[in-house]
């Protein structure tokens, strides 16, 4: 790698591959963009019932994380009790085959990683 790509990356305000990943590698957000891929238009309560783990604080700030980023639109319906929607927006949808791809990764080696990991400790 050259020495300038080094010290680009070495900047973590400005690096593309921190920021992206900091969005993106925590716990959740994959998950929820996974899922929203499959179900296209979803409501806040469908999300939270498809992954049941994910605390409904927790899908909040992943949403808005993701929103924020432009990767989800969050449309409101002016009616009582609101109704809320949320999908993928066009960047969020052109970073699906990264994601795939990482998924497929992840299935290939998982068990390698396991093993490893029992090595290890």
């Amino acid at each position: 790698m050259e020495e300038k790509n080094l010290k680009y990356f070495g900047d973590a305000e400005h690096c593309p591959v921190r920021n992206v990943i900091d969005r993106i590698g925590d716990k959740w957000s994959v998950l929820v963009l996974l899922v929203l891929e499959e179900a296209q238009v979803m409501r806040f309560s469908e999300i939270h019932k498809t992954i049941e783990t994910i605390s409904q604080k927790m899908l909040t700030v992943t949403l808005k994380g993701l929103e924020s980023d432009g990767l989800v639109n969050r449309k409101v319906y002016p009616q009582i009790p609101p109704k809320v929607e949320y999908r993928l927006t066009e960047r969020g949808e052109s970073l699906l085959p990264h994601l795939h791809s990482l998924v497929k990764w992840a299935r290939e080696n998982m068990n390698d990683i396991i093993a490893s990991r029992k090595q290890f400790t």
